[in-house]
């Protein structure tokens, strides 16, 4: 999940391999990815995927995103209209269109890490601050700075929206989003993750050192794996793409795996292969790759 923000792109000729076992399920990163640095899905991408499910072949959109920013991708679904949201913390069914999804798997972050983790970063990242996301609701502290765009339900300490009688004690916290303004987000990244150890998931996807805390175990790749296993489908036959470390545990997962020409070089080290950027389609490229293999 990026915020609001420009997202550097290269131009690069796609490095791709043979496609020894024919894939049956396409996951697919939205920003920085799919979209473009516009947000917009071009008419390039929109054909590449509907030929995609014609083939038989299904479509996940595996993102940072929360379901109520799923707008930008909702008339593209198709078939199960499932979709991948907040690095796994969720899916969410998308044929009701925006503000009418519902979620048919929640992967919880427990109020006891989330209090942890936010007391350890605190201590490990003096100047931290939080925002925290929910099924449907969204909270902020004071000084957390206008990064998304919307108004937030609370503005209140990261302690008091996650108290056992905080004003949404009821409803399951997705994730925690941590923003620092001075450090360098490689660096924020791997002080979180030293700072918070097992209790929770630490990855990001902004270009800025704004980081997104998740339930143990819960990303991208593990949600996936779970919703392969429904189907019987193994990771020998995903096509995997995306451009930020969140991306690294799916593109390590799935069979074959694309870093886009803009990607982080965790993520090209992470993907056994490369195409080009967002702004250049460069999953529709691979897709019709992938479609033309198949004859």
């Amino acid at each position: 999940m990026r915020e609001n923000g420009p997202v550097t792109s290269a131009t690069r000729q796609p490095e791709t391999s043979a496609f020894a076992t024919p894939p049956r399920l396409i996951a697919t990163d939205l920003d920085g990815t799919l979209l473009r640095d516009d947000k917009s899905v071009s008419t390039r991408t929109v054909a590449a995927l509907a030929a995609a499910e014609e083939a038989g072949i299904e479509v996940f959109f595996v993102t940072g995103r929360p379901a109520r920013w799923m707008d930008v991708v909702s008339d593209h679904v198709h078939g199960h209209g499932l979709a991948i949201c907040g690095n796994g913390a969720a899916v969410v069914d998308l044929h009701g269109g925006p503000g009418a999804h519902r979620f048919v798997k929640v992967r919880e972050l427990a109020r006891e890490n989330a209090l942890d983790a936010v007391r350890l970063l605190r201590e490990a990242a003096p100047g931290t601050v939080y925002a925290i996301e929910q099924t449907y609701g969204f909270h902020q502290e004071p000084a957390y700075p206008k990064l998304h765009m919307e108004i937030p339900d609370h503005l209140l300490a990261a302690e008091d929206i996650l108290a056992v009688d905080g004003p949404s004690a009821g409803e399951p916290v997705l994730k925690i989003l941590a923003y620092h303004s001075d450090l360098d987000p490689d660096a924020f990244l791997t002080i979180a993750r030293l700072a918070v150890g097992e209790r929770a998931t630490v990855t990001r996807s902004s270009p800025s050192a704004l980081l997104e805390i998740s339930g143990p175990g819960v990303s991208k790749a593990s949600t996936l794996a779970l919703e392969c296993a429904e189907r019987g489908i193994s990771h020998e036959e995903v096509v995997a793409f995306g451009d930020m470390p969140n991306d690294v545990e799916m593109l390590t997962w799935a069979g074959q795996s694309y870093a886009m020409g803009n990607a982080h070089p965790d993520v090209v080290a992470a993907a056994s292969g490369r195409t080009v950027a967002n702004n250049e389609d460069g999953v529709a490229v691979v897709i019709e790759q992938l479609l033309a293999a198949r004859g």
